[in-house]
């Protein structure tokens, strides 16, 4: 029964302690089943620190090693069963030796910079985790590993154009359209006016749609999926030459990411504003606009002083 017990790893419990982990953020993140799973919150350039406790079975008098170690590791995985480490940063906490009682280890990552957010999307995910490992000689390691929530905040973009576009069917429809501007943050509200000059045409509805597009891959073996985020529809009904509509979409109700360009050469997420009119005989107009979606910065007032960064609403923050 040792044995087994020794294979299987039993005879030793290993726990992780982060610091500062009752006042800590947590954000929430949704995992594969739905499920929502609370996670300790970091920013990217915030240094994760804690504790590693290694408890000994009650009927194990020793257990030989060949070291432990703990490191920061950062993986890129696909639902096709790739996977990436694009970060591994380990420090040893004991050398090759024997455990004859349970013991404590203190570790610090104060200057590992984390370069990308924590991310759970639809055919790929990026996440952080402490790894604490007893390889052992001969048997199978012992590993251990808790995951962190890493977030990254920008400056507002120094330049912000307006989008102005058409949409144009010759002597039939001549539409344009304008949104205030091409970036926003993830509580911003895209406001905006669409002109009708020409109609000819018997539009019967017009609707906004507000799309997510996951890029996995490149080449040949690129894939793309997108996801509709909001159908927001500004018209139900025939419009006239010279009317002009309001279009106001608040963001901060959807589960939105930054737009990420190329991560490790792995995926990009972007977001696409789509204007679509449809006629009375159901033929489908449209045109769509890229934009782009940043973090805003907002922090935490009181009495924690680490660099982290949350709602106004509380310590509890939404992936």
């Amino acid at each position: 029964m040792n044995f087994f017990k020794s294979v299987l790893g039993s005879v030793v419990k290993i726990e992780i302690e982060l610091a500062n982990s009752e006042e800590r953020p947590q954000a929430e993140v949704t995992i594969s089943d739905g499920k929502i799973e609370k996670l300790p919150l970091y920013v990217s350039d915030e240094g994760v620190s804690g504790t590693v406790k290694i408890h000994l079975d009650a009927n194990t008098k020793k257990v030989e090693h060949m070291g432990i170690k703990v490191a920061l590791v950062g993986v890129i995985k696909s639902t096709s069963g790739n996977v990436h480490e694009f970060l591994n940063s380990s420090k040893d906490l004991e050398p090759q030796g024997i455990l004859t009682e349970s013991k404590s280890y203190s570790f610090n990552f104060d200057t590992i910079d984390k370069p990308h957010e924590s991310y759970n999307g639809i055919n790929i995910s990026l996440n952080y985790y402490i790894r604490v490992t007893i390889t052992r000689n001969m048997t199978t390691n012992i590993t251990k590993q808790s995951e962190i929530w890493v977030r990254s905040f920008t400056k507002p973009p120094e330049s912000n154009t307006s989008i102005k576009m058409e949409v144009g069917i010759e002597d039939c429809l001549h539409i344009e359209f304008e949104y205030n501007k091409s970036k926003y943050h993830l509580k911003d509200v895209i406001i905006g006016k669409i002109y009708f000059l020409l109609v000819r045409l018997k539009i019967k509805s017009m609707n906004i749609c507000l799309i997510k597009k996951e890029t996995t891959g490149s080449g040949l073996d690129m894939y793309n999926e997108n996801k509709t985020l909001s159908k927001f529809e500004i018209m139900d009904g025939a419009p006239v030459r010279g009317e002009a509509i309001p279009v106001r979409l608040f963001l901060g109700g959807f589960e939105l990411t930054p737009t990420y360009k190329d991560v490790a050469n792995k995926f990009s997420v972007t977001y696409i504003l789509n204007l679509v009119l449809v006629d009375e005989d159901d033929r489908r107009y449209f045109k769509q606009r890229e934009i782009t979606l940043w973090r805003k910065p907002e922090r935490k007032k009181g009495e924690f002083a680490d660099p982290t960064f949350v709602t106004e609403e509380g310590p509890t923050i939404h992936a």
